[in-house]
């Protein structure tokens, strides 16, 4: 318990971004939307490939390099670990260049009975791309859903700053 009160306390200290576009005690749904200087596809192949644009500050490991997403239905966004590793969710839907959606509570979250999705909805947009990026959360955490709202909303849009430099970054 201890441990999760310590990494919600650390997550809380990320400037939110984004919007929080509902919570309740049982819940909640961050929303992030940034326009992409690519095309949906190339968004498409960045956003599979998290080790490229993940902050290893919000990994078990310390190292990006580590994480890994099978976008494959069924597939894994695993982290190696030290003699293991974790399971951060599962690939629900995945239809290329158009949407990426995954399955798991990462981080604290895990601790509790929640259920997460994630969905990485692209849109064509002249010449790039329109991402919004949804996080629904809900379920039941020792600590409360409520105290992980902004954390968790900080988190996700931390994220978004490397997936767009990726992203637009000649590969």
């Amino acid at each position: 318990m201890r441990k999760v009160i310590v990494a919600a306390a650390l997550l809380a200290g990320w400037p939110a971004a984004g919007e929080v576009t509902k919570s309740e005690p049982g819940g909640f749904v961050s929303t992030h939307k940034l326009t992409i200087a690519a095309p949906p596809e190339k968004v498409w192949d960045t956003i599979a490939k998290p080790a490229l644009w993940w902050s290893k500050d919000h990994t078990y490991s310390g190292d990006s390099a580590n994480i890994s997403w099978d976008t494959n239905l069924g597939g894994c966004w695993c982290e190696k670990l030290p003699g293991g590793g974790v399971e951060h969710g599962r690939t629900i839907y995945a239809v290329r260049g158009k949407a990426l959606r995954i399955s798991g509570a990462f981080g604290p979250l895990q601790s509790g009975a929640v259920n997460a999705t994630m969905t990485f909805a692209l849109k064509p947009a002249g010449q790039g791309t329109e991402l919004t990026v949804t996080y629904v959360v809900g379920g039941y955490h020792p600590a409360g859903l409520a105290g992980f709202v902004s954390a968790v909303d900080g988190v996700i849009g931390a994220q978004m700053p490397g997936l767009k430099a990726a992203a637009e970054t000649a590969r």
